[in-house]
C-alpha cells in the first residue's frame, strides 16, 4: 500500500507482528477489536453530530432543518448568523493553524497510502466543532466532511492505543474512513468504493475486509438510530427507450462542464480569500458574510443541499428557480469553503449535479423529445457530477443507486459516470481530493499497482 512509515510517526514504539502461532492470534484479536471500536466510534460520532445539529436548529430556529430556519428568519439575520458562525469557525481555526497533523480527506489518503501523516484526534475534534458552527448557522457546507475525517482519525487513535503495527494502523484508518462515509450517507457499498477508488486507488483485500466489517457495523448502528431506507426516499424512474441512453451520455458531458466550472470557482475563491490582508479568524467570517448575503435572497442555498434536493427529485420546483438555485449554490458553497470554514463539498456537488440534470431534462422536453421524468435525470446528474469531481465512476454510480434504490436507473448511471470521468480527467488531471494534495506538492498517479507518488512537497 505504499511506504512503510507509520501513520502516527511513532514506528519505533511498535514491536513486529508475528506471522503464526499464538502471537499471531493475539495480534489478530487486537486488530479485530480495533475494527469494532472504530466502527462503533464512527457511528456514534455521526449519530451524535446529526442529533446535535437537529437539536440546535430546533432550539434556535424553531424548525427541523436549516433551510426552513433560514426561510423563516428575517433577511438581516440570514446575513448575521452565518457571519457569526464563520467567525467562531475562524477562532477555532486559530487553534489548529500551526498544526502539521492531518486534517482533510487528502491527509487521510496520504496516511493510508504512504503512512507518513499523523491524524490528530484533537485537531479533528476542533475542526469538527468549527464545521458544526459553520453548518448550524447556515453555511453552505456538507456535513460529511467531519464524519469522514473523524472516521480516519479514530482509526489512527485506536490503532496507536492498541499498540498495532504501522501497517495495521493504516488499515484501521481506511476502515474508519469507510465507516464515516457510510454513516454519512447510509450507503455501505459506496463507502467501500470510496476507499478503493478515492483513497487507496487499488483493490487490496487487506484494506477492503476490515473496511467491509467496519462499514457493516457502522451502518447497522446508524440505521438503528436514524432509520432504514435511502436518505432521499425510495424512487422509481424509468427510461422511455434504450435510445434515451444517448441523452444520458449527453447529461454526463453537461454535468462535467458544470462541475468543472464549480471546481474552478472553488479554486478562484481560495485565491481571493488566501491573502495577507485577511487572516484568521476574519477570513471565514468574511466568506460566511458573502454566503449570508446569498441566503438573504435565496435561503434554499443554506446547508448541504439535502432539503432542496429532495424537493427537486420530486419535480416540484419551477425551471427558473432551479437555474437560480444552481448558480446560487455554487456561489454560496465557494464563499463558505474557500474562505476556510471546514466542511465537505460532496453533498453540495450532489445538488449541483441534480439541478443540472433537472434543467437538462426540461430542455430535452422543450425540444419535443420523449424522455423519462426530470427526477430520473436529476439522479443521474447527481452521479455524473460526483464522478466528474472525484474521478471515481463506480463510487458515483453505486452511491446514487443506493440513495435511490431504483434498479431501472443503473444503465444511465453507469454510462453517465463513465462519460463524466473520462471527460473530467481530460480537462483536469486532479480530482477535488488530489487537487488538495497537489497544492502541497504531492502528486498521484493511479497504476495497476495502486497509487504512485509522482511529486513530493512538505507534508
Amino acid at each position: 500500500m505504499g511506504s512503510s512509515e507509520n501513520a502516527t510517526g511513532e514506528e519505533h514504539q511498535h514491536s513486529p507482528e508475528p506471522n503464526h502461532g499464538a502471537g499471531a492470534w493475539s495480534w489478530g484479536l487486537r486488530f479485530g477489536l480495533g475494527v469494532l471500536m472504530v466502527a462503533v466510534g464512527a457511528a456514534a460520532f455521526a449519530v451524535g453530530f446529526r442529533a446535535l445539529l437537529g437539536a440546535f436548529i430546533r432550539l434556535f430556529g424553531g424548525t427541523h432543518d436549516v433551510v426552513s430556519a433560514a426561510k423563516h428568519a428575517p433577511r438581516w439575520l440570514r446575513v448575521v448568523m452565518p457571519t457569526a458562525g464563520g467567525l467562531v469557525a475562524g477562532l477555532l481555526g486559530l487553534a489548529t493553524a500551526r498544526s502539521r497533523m492531518g486534517q482533510g480527506v487528502g491527509d487521510v489518503m496520504e496516511a493510508v497510502v504512504l503512512g507518513r501523516v499523523r491524524l490528530s484526534m484533537r485537531v479533528t475534534l476542533l475542526k469538527s466543532l468549527a464545521s458544526f458552527s459553520a453548518i448550524v448557522t447556515g453555511g453552505s457546507l456538507g456535513r460529511e466532511g467531519p464524519l469522514i475525517q473523524f472516521g480516519g482519525a479514530i482509526g489512527s487513535f485506536v490503532g496507536s492505543k492498541l499498540g498495532l503495527t504501522p501497517q495495521r494502523i493504516r488499515l484501521l484508518i481506511a476502515a474508519g474512513t469507510a465507516a464515516g462515509f457510510a454513516a454519512a450517507y447510509n450507503t455501505p457499498f459506496a463507502a467501500i468504493l470510496f476507499v478503493v477508488e478515492v483513497v487507496t486507488g487499488v483493490v487490496a483485500l487487506d484494506a477492503i475486509l476490515p473496511s467491509l466489517l467496519a462499514t457493516a457495523i457502522a451502518v447497522a448502528l446508524v440505521r438503528l438510530a436514524a432509520g432504514e431506507g435511502p436518505i432521499y426516499g425510495q424512487r422509481a424512474f424509468r427510461m422511455e427507450s434504450m435510445w434515451e441512453l444517448l441523452a444520458y451520455a449527453g447529461l454526463g458531458l453537461l454535468a462535467t462542464v458544470v462541475t468543472q466550472v464549480f471546481m474552478r470557482l472553488l479554486a478562484f475563491g481560495e485565491r481571493c480569500f488566501r491573502t495577507r490582508t485577511v487572516q484568521l479568524p476574519w477570513r471565514p467570517a468574511l466568506g460566511a458574510a458573502v454566503t449570508g448575503l446569498m441566503l438573504a435572497f435565496l435561503p434554499e442555498a443554506a446547508g448541504n443541499g439535502y432539503e432542496p434536493l429532495n424537493i427537486l427529485l420530486g419535480g416540484e420546483y419551477a425551471v427558473g428557480f432551479v437555474a437560480l438555485l444552481l448558480v446560487g449554490k455554487m456561489i454560496a458553497t465557494t464563499a463558505s469553503v474557500s474562505s476556510g470554514s471546514p466542511g465537505g463539498v460532496f453533498t453540495p456537488t450532489l445538488l449541483i449535479g441534480g439541478a443540472s440534470g433537472f434543467l437538462y431534462a426540461h430542455v430535452l422536453t422543450g425540444m419535443g423529445l420523449e424522455v423519462g421524468s426530470t427526477g430520473g435525470y436529476a439522479l443521474v446528474g447527481m452521479a455524473a457530477a460526483t464522478a466528474a469531481a472525484t474521478h471515481a465512476p463506480l463510487l458515483a454510480a453505486v452511491m446514487i443507486f443506493e440513495l435511490s434504490g431504483d434498479y431501472a436507473i443503473v444503465l444511465p448511471l453507469v454510462l453517465a459516470t463513465a462519460v463524466a470521468t473520462l471527460l473530467s480527467r481530460r480537462i483536469q488531471r486532479d480530482s477535488v481530493y488530489t487537487a488538495e494534495l497537489a497544492r502541497k506538492g504531492v502528486g498521484w498517479e493511479v497504476t495497476l499497482d495502486g497509487r504512485r507518488m509522482v511529486g513530493t512537497g512538505e507534508a
